[in-house]
């Protein structure tokens, strides 16, 4: 069975051209303590040059924009299939008059570089979603004409007001109809005041162990209370990191649903809207980025072994240790896997067979 890599993203070369224009977060600059060391700036406050510099940003190389080092990584570490996807921040910062034809020249970059190595590169398109609806649906329908497109990345925020906004709505529904799975990714995190005053001398660890995943869950959860699941019965969500925290705060999220006295006066508390459980069963896939066998139980528990896929997260995550070729990252993936399934045949699933048939990666 072949391992296919689903969360895996490029910043494709006309995407570096558009952050290397920019002067405002998000964009790429070099500081003046480290003038040859180009950074990628795309979170809230990683460009204070108060802070350490290896907290600005992520220092970006060729494994950012280069497909040929997406294709040795892949090879080093025995992946098979890529399904690469546009990192965060998307496009999200364009101004309306912009977005909808970068997004097609976004699209159509990512979709050449797969044609470049056909069989073992496929993608999640983006959407110009500071555009107008109309230009989103649009670029929903052209994406299935695309070859090697399988779904849509799409972060936390939505248009800017969350996921569970009703302007988000016609969204849905073209999403649903064209039957486009929708890989649901964090990318602002929580308030950086929710850390404390001395955030600043712990890296990246807060935002990205403890942000990312409850980003994802509030998101998930907002949907939840809001109807989306029960408007858009048939809508498809791979959620990134396993979920966030979803999996393990289910149970708490239902019950406190079922007793909190507003929701059910208003006829949306228990019974007046889908489980939580219903829609991890039913809508919801999960990647297996969580870096331990606890989780991905959690996250089988949750969905099912036939719900879960593996990732890499490349290139985030890389080794420190100069010269090392293997990323620990992704071995401690591949371990978590192997320990959490005793059944051969579900880590093979996991490992790839289940994107394959979730994303037909057979019908190129």
């Amino acid at each position: 069975m072949p391992i296919v890599d689903i969360h895996t993203h490029i910043y494709p070369p006309a995407y570096i051209s558009l952050l290397k224009s920019r002067t405002t977060v998000p964009y790429i600059r070099t500081f003046p303590d480290a003038p040859n060391s180009p950074r990628l700036i795309i979170l809230p406050g990683e460009n204070d040059p108060a802070t350490p510099s290896t907290s600005r940003g992520r220092p970006i190389g060729p494994e950012y924009h280069d497909i040929a080092a997406k294709i040795d990584f892949m090879d080093t570490h025995k992946i098979n299939i890529s399904v690469i996807s546009l990192a965060n921040p998307w496009l999200d910062f364009l101004p309306e008059s912009e977005a909808a034809e970068t997004a097609r020249r976004i699209n159509d970059d990512i979709n050449d570089l797969c044609s470049k190595y056909p069989g073992r590169l496929y993608a999640f398109g983006t959407l110009p979603l500071s555009g107008s609806t109309g230009e989103v649906i649009a670029e929903i329908e052209r994406l299935k004409s695309l070859k090697y497109m399988r779904g849509i990345i799409m972060g936390t925020s939505g248009l800017g007001r969350g996921l569970d906004d009703l302007s988000l709505d016609p969204i849905y529904a073209a999403l649903q109809s064209t039957c486009t799975l929708i890989f649901l990714h964090p990318h602002y995190g929580l308030p950086l005041s929710v850390y404390g005053p001395r955030a600043s001398e712990y890296g990246h660890v807060l935002p990205l162990a403890l942000g990312f995943p409850l980003e994802t869950t509030i998101a998930v959860t907002r949907m939840l209370l809001s109807g989306v699941w029960d408007r858009f019965q048939n809508l498809n969500v791979l959620i990134a990191h396993s979920g966030g925290t979803l999996p393990f705060l289910a149970g708490r999220i239902e019950s406190c649903v079922a007793h909190d006295g507003f929701l059910k006066s208003e006829g949306r508390g228990e019974g007046g809207r889908r489980a939580v459980w219903d829609v991890l069963k039913k809508n919801i896939y999960l990647d297996a980025v969580i870096y331990s066998k606890v989780g991905l139980k959690a996250a089988v528990d949750a969905s099912g072994p036939d719900r879960l896929l593996f990732g890499t997260d490349h290139p985030f995550f890389p080794p420190l240790e100069k010269g090392a070729e293997e990323w620990a990252s992704v071995n401690t993936n591949y371990q978590a896997i192997n320990e959490a399934f005793g059944d051969e045949e579900a880590a093979k699933g996991v490992l790839g067979g289940n994107a394959i048939r979730i994303l037909k990666l057979n019908n190129e």
